[in-house]
């Protein structure tokens, strides 16, 4: 029974905030890179705010595993650098807190271009 709680609990954080990416679009003019864009700052400034951390303690995957996430790996990744190196943790928190990430996207993007042929529409 336990297990089906902790599902429910990700299977509805993750709803909820795919909900909100879901009204962004169909209700405004906003691309989706600019949603994006909105849903990664928005992460990083919940996380700054402490708002963040107690949503990925409820919902765990289904609070990191949207673009948000990303935002929260981020904004905690400076706050633990600034912590230890100071003032150039700013600069080198970030990246090296969702370095496999961002690995992984350059990886797989390489890999998907040798088999993608992209047209202009």
């Amino acid at each position: 029974m336990d297990m089906c709680m902790e599902l429910f609990k990700v299977f509805i954080t993750g709803g909820i905030i795919c909900s909100i990416g879901q009204i962004l679009i169909d209700k405004t003019k906003l691309t989706p890179a600019r949603i994006l864009v909105i849903f990664v700052t928005m992460g990083v400034i919940l996380t700054f705010l402490g708002i963040y951390g107690p949503i990925v303690e409820f919902g765990k995957a289904g609070a990191t595993v949207p673009i948000s996430g990303f935002g929260y790996s981020l904004g905690k990744g400076v706050m633990e650098a600034v912590d230890t190196m100071g003032f150039l943790g700013i600069f080198v928190g970030g990246v090296k807190s969702c370095a496999a990430g961002i690995a992984a996207a350059v990886v797989f993007g390489f890999l998907a271009s040798l088999f993608a042929k992209p047209t202009i529409k």
